[in-house]
């Protein structure tokens, strides 16, 4: 088949969008598709509107190519993919990541609203660009050929949000690696190095992440003050690097007001570490038998939870129950999914072409 992936970022730039645009594209093209990948250039320097304009032009031959079009956003990319989809009769599949509308408001009002509530308690008190985009999105999302989901709790939210219809609607999971085992010879040259120095060896929790409200940084660097025996590692890395300071790690922390489906949580599963997650994700049904959770706006929760884990006997249990817990959702599975559902969708159509 011929697939056009549309995708606002791809590497070399980093987020989930550009790692699942790359991996599926190797799959599929191991399995003998033809694939091109269709993403942001010059449009991340063009204002909005002209920059969806300006993408929605430069995809139509790639759009008319295809059989069908795969794509990894519900605004940037997905608003213009949807059109020109519609307008050309071909079946676009789309794949949420996050809530771009959620994110936005929350950075522009500084209102640490939770994401399972922003749409029942917010929804008045958006600006006008952001009920445009309110708009937009629910266009994008009710006409695309099938929705994609990676967790039931962020699929149950925008059913109901943006009025879905849930007979095109459908759960593929985010990908599950295979355990790999950590750079430990690197923390011990570390903690050599800092013994040297007349340094504590503290106990670093992994918690680098976009520097956004939503991420509720501020309430883990206030309470990392006070905890002397560890230490907080906010810094930003490239993919290979960040996967090492996870390995070498103590553990990692996550504290959002909402994360669908944390890569950095499952990355630290394939690492053995155990890990401080928000009860406001979308990973329990697949998770909750190795998850320590907070409620992100409990300051006091997450300190006692920390202290919990800094117990060796407590922090050793952790590890024994996620050294034990093997699932598996390769990028081959995944591909094979997806490609499942264009094949359904297609079939249906010529059952009723109607649809």
């Amino acid at each position: 088949m011929k697939i056009l992936i549309a995708t606002g970022i791809y590497p070399p730039q980093i987020g989930g969008p550009a790692k699942y645009a790359e991996n599926l594209k190797e799959e599929w093209e191991k399995d003998g598709h033809l694939v091109r990948v269709k993403t942001y250039g010059i449009e991340h320097s063009l204002p909005p509107i002209v920059r969806h304009f300006y993408y929605l032009f430069k995809i139509i031959p790639a759009v008319v190519w295809s059989d069908f079009v795969y794509t990894l956003d519900t605004f940037s990319v997905g608003m213009p993919a949807v059109i020109i989809a519609k307008i050309f009769r071909k079946k676009i599949i789309l794949r949420t990541g996050g809530d771009f509308l959620w994110e936005s408001y929350v950075e522009r009002t500084e209102d640490l609203v939770l994401f399972k509530d922003f749409y029942e308690s917010n929804k008045n008190k958006l600006s006008i660009k952001e009920k445009v985009i309110f708009k937009l999105t629910r266009f994008t999302l009710q006409n695309v050929s099938y929705l994609i989901f990676s967790t039931k709790w962020q699929r149950d939210i925008f059913i109901k949000a943006y009025d879905l219809k849930t007979d095109n609607i459908g759960i593929v999971e985010n990908f599950y690696g295979e355990k790999v085992r950590g750079y430990e010879s690197e923390k011990n040259a570390e903690n050599a190095e800092n013994n040297k120095n007349g340094e504590v060896d503290k106990k670093v929790f992994v918690a680098g992440t976009r520097k956004l409200k939503w991420k509720n940084l501020e309430i883990l660097e206030n309470l990392f003050k006070n905890i002397p025996e560890a230490k907080l590692d906010l810094a930003n890395y490239s993919p290979k690097e960040f996967q090492e300071k996870i390995a070498s790690s103590y553990a990692t922390i996550l504290v959002s007001l909402g994360d669908i489906s944390p890569n950095m949580i499952l990355e630290s599963i394939r690492y053995n570490k155990p890990f401080i997650l928000t009860e406001e994700n979308g990973l329990m049904d697949r998770i909750g038998s190795i998850a320590i959770t907070v409620n992100p706006k409990d300051e006091k929760d997450i300190e006692e939870k920390v202290k919990w884990l800094l117990d060796p006997t407590n922090y050793q249990m952790q590890v024994r129950k996620i050294e034990n817990w093997n699932f598996i959702h390769s990028w081959k599975e995944i591909a094979k999914e997806v490609v499942d559902i264009y094949q359904k969708i297609k079939n249906d159509n010529e059952i009723n072409p109607s649809k």
